[in-house]
């Protein structure tokens, strides 16, 4: 037992616990255990492997994506999230590739036009409490996670698409496309602060950010990489928060540590590294697509 990461263990199932909008307490009372001894095990607490399984019954999971055996799956966007979250927080460097960019690198005035696409794409104009507590809990953990990337200096290196850029210039900060004709004026403008914010970083080169602008089109999927002390851990995701039409119901999301996977996306990210443009360059191209989209809302 003593070659099994409790500290990874308990994380696993925060994040899961989360994701299925279950408290300590509930947890508690399942396993017949007190909400101490929850907290406990979430900490880095040894668990018994009765516990583990009772615990993955209890959450919709296996014990083996518990025990991080080969690749943990999450079909929740608030559990992934906080994986995510909990990733970012032990790693050294993060290389991200999120279409149109990276929540880490968005300026602070974004979470507003944030929050209303992603209430537009749960339920459009009449969000229930539910939804809008889900939305809140997922944002909170985005701020947490930029406040924590900022205080820690973290190194983040983000993989930026020119089409999916001018795209979503095109379209806006939106959830849904039957917005009103001001309100899709208002997120356009929106998301040209945010290009203009990403420029200000490629110019200024603040400390621990590098940015890379790729003329082409990238994969469907996003996906990162965390780095630490000689480790990798690759993170797959069909949820899409940033840009337009934000997914965050439909898809399965990977977490895994193992080998080959690292190895080929580390290949991906070399590749893609090579072929981008940074600096100047990397300017003129966004400035190029902000040239080209600035009539719509003139």
């Amino acid at each position: 037992m003593t070659s099994i990461d409790f500290h990874q263990i308990g994380q696993r199932l925060k994040a899961y616990r989360l994701g299925r909008g279950l408290a300590a307490e509930a947890v508690a009372d399942a396993l017949g255990i007190s909400r101490a001894a929850v907290y406990r095990i979430e900490g880095g607490g040894v668990v018994k492997i009765e516990t583990l399984e009772k615990l993955a019954s209890l959450l919709e999971t296996s014990v083996a994506s518990l025990l991080g055996a080969g690749v943990e799956y999450y079909d929740n966007v608030l559990s992934y999230f906080e994986r995510m979250r909990q990733a970012e927080e032990d790693a050294d460097q993060v290389i991200a590739y999120f279409p149109p960019t990276s929540y880490l690198l968005t300026s602070d005035a974004y979470m507003a036009p944030l929050r209303q696409a992603l209430l537009e794409a749960e339920s459009g104009n009449s969000p229930t409490h539910g939804e809008m507590a889900e939305v809140d809990a997922i944002m909170a953990i985005l701020e947490e996670r930029k406040r924590a990337r900022a205080k820690r200096r973290l190194s983040v290196i983000n993989f930026v698409s020119a089409p999916e850029v001018e795209r979503w210039l095109r379209t806006g900060v939106v959830g849904r496309f039957d917005l009103l004709a001001d309100i899709q004026v208002e997120r356009r403008l929106a998301a040209r602060r945010e290009v203009e914010h990403l420029i200000s970083l490629i110019e200024t080169e603040p400390m621990g950010v590098q940015i890379g602008v790729i003329d082409s089109t990238l994969p469907n999927l996003t996906f990162q990489t965390f780095r630490r002390s000689g480790k990798a851990l690759v993170c797959i995701s069909p949820f899409r928060l940033t840009g337009d039409l934000p997914n965050l119901r439909s898809g399965v999301a990977m977490v895994t540590s193992d080998a080959e996977p690292v190895r080929l996306y580390e290949r991906l990210t070399e590749d893609m590294w090579r072929r981008s443009h940074r600096g100047e360059s990397a300017i003129r191209i966004l400035r190029g697509v902000l040239d080209r989209t600035a009539a719509l809302d003139s």
